[in-house]
């Protein structure tokens, strides 16, 4: 039996925890919070979006950063035994829209739940309130813990499962990075990943609140179309939220803005934004469904029927209450004109701004609105087949401390779950 030290009692953290010691191993989990699982417990709005129950070909597909180095984990850990590890240890489960996959009890905290009583009887000894201080090692394997109190901790085998630096109030600050470029590993440049975007325009602010449906979304930079998703998005004080546009934050935030390197993101991660390296164009199609030719046909028919009344007037169909005003003060047409007045070039640039509704995209919000980070723990310090360091013996990373970030939808907790198992399962496995 050896002695496996696991630092981070998060979604990666307990999932190593509880193959390490499914395989015999004394295992031990440092937790530097008063829990486990803190940021596991707001994911999915608190419903936790376990995985996706789409086919490995889809789920590679929807990694964006260095897919090809999990392909091991993933055939390794795939989200079908994902979801069958689940429904063993006690949680039902459910999928919904886009193959995302729940909790049938919708609460978040039955996940944990289920994985404290599984790693209770795994005998995993938890060790809360356990900040780490420092990762140790002879210079060629591990050898042991610092905690900030001065205490050490001697085992055989490490995995380093803290997580990124999105929602710090979590406990994700980063301390995975600092333990892997001490032991002389590369962390690359970091940036917050499925993030709010800001806006330039003046009428973000006038739609706050506002969530759509069934649009589709595109960012462009120039003619470029660099990202396009159909689905729902939310508009902000600032800018833009929502699944749409969080996935497109993951796809499109490198141009948006550019990532720092680990000294410098530690001092402006508290920050509420990002600088900007450059703005992008997100064009919103409102009326998805329709040709143009067809939403030109469906607002003449509408403005028959109200051909006697003003224009602002005319338009309560076609659009929510909070955006009618600003797509009247879009229109180019004055509001008081009457709906028979309207030329009909008049009509298809309404039509026009209707498929094609423009905002400037001017940077993306910080850490504390991110659900992920992108960048992390070079993955080519790494064996994908197993998580150990190619430069520590005995020392294994996990989860989101990893240059691994994915879409939303259940992707990036499959990466946690595979990349968990794979390092809890290689220890002296060899």
């Amino acid at each position: 039996m050896s002695k496996v030290l696991v630092t981070g009692g998060g979604a990666a953290g307990m999932m190593a925890a509880l193959t390490a010691a499914g395989n015999g191993h004394e295992v031990h989990v440092y937790e530097k919070n008063e829990k486990l699982g803190k940021k596991l417990f707001i994911t999915g709005k608190g419903r936790c979006n376990l995985t996706n129950a789409c086919d490995l070909d889809t789920l590679l597909a929807s990694v964006v950063s260095n897919p090809k180095f999990l392909y091991s984990a993933f055939y390794g850990f795939t989200n079908e035994q994902a979801i069958e590890f689940f429904e063993s240890i006690g949680l039902r489960t459910k999928t919904e829209r886009g193959n995302r996959v729940f909790p049938l009890s919708d609460h978040s905290s039955d996940v944990i739940r289920v994985l404290e009583k599984e790693m209770e009887r795994r005998n995993v000894r938890v060790h809360l309130h356990s900040e780490v201080k420092e990762v140790l090692t002879d210079g060629a394997a591990f050898s042991g813990l610092l905690f900030q109190n001065g205490k050490k901790e001697t085992g055989d085998a490490c995995i380093i499962a803290t997580g990124g630096l999105s929602y710090p109030s979590t406990g994700s600050t980063g301390d995975g990075y600092r333990f892997a470029e001490s032991s002389g590993h590369k962390v690359t440049e970091l940036a917050p990943s499925l993030v709010p975007m800001e806006v330039k325009e003046w009428y973000a602010k006038e739609l706050q609140g506002l969530s759509l449906r069934n649009v589709t979304a595109a960012v462009y930079d120039g003619k470029k179309k660099l990202y396009e998703e159909f689905g729902e998005m939310l508009f902000t004080h600032y800018g833009v939220s929502g699944p749409v546009i969080l996935s497109a934050s993951s796809v499109v935030g490198r141009k948006l803005g550019a990532g720092k390197a680990l000294g410098e993101m530690l001092e402006e991660k508290t920050a509420s934004r990002r600088p900007v390296k450059k703005e992008l164009i997100l064009k919103i199609d409102l009326k998805p469904a329709l040709t143009a030719e067809q939403l030109d046909q469906r607002v003449l028919r509408d403005f028959e029927e109200q051909k006697n009344k003003q224009f602002k007037n005319a338009v309560d169909k076609l659009f929510p209450a909070k955006l009618k005003p600003v797509m009247i003060e879009l229109g180019n047409i004055p509001p008081e004109k009457k709906v028979h007045e309207i030329s009909k070039e008049e009509r298809r640039r309404f039509v026009e701004l209707i498929k094609n509704f423009r905002m400037t995209l001017t940077g993306l919000r910080g850490f504390s609105e991110a659900i992920i980070t992108r960048g992390g723990v070079s993955v080519k310090d790494v064996d994908p087949g197993t998580m150990e360091s190619r430069h520590v013996k005995h020392l294994y990373f996990a989860g989101e401390v990893l240059d691994l970030d994915a879409l939303t939808g259940g992707f990036n907790l499959q990466i946690a779950w595979s990349t968990g198992y794979a390092a809890g399962n290689a220890i002296f496995s060899e």
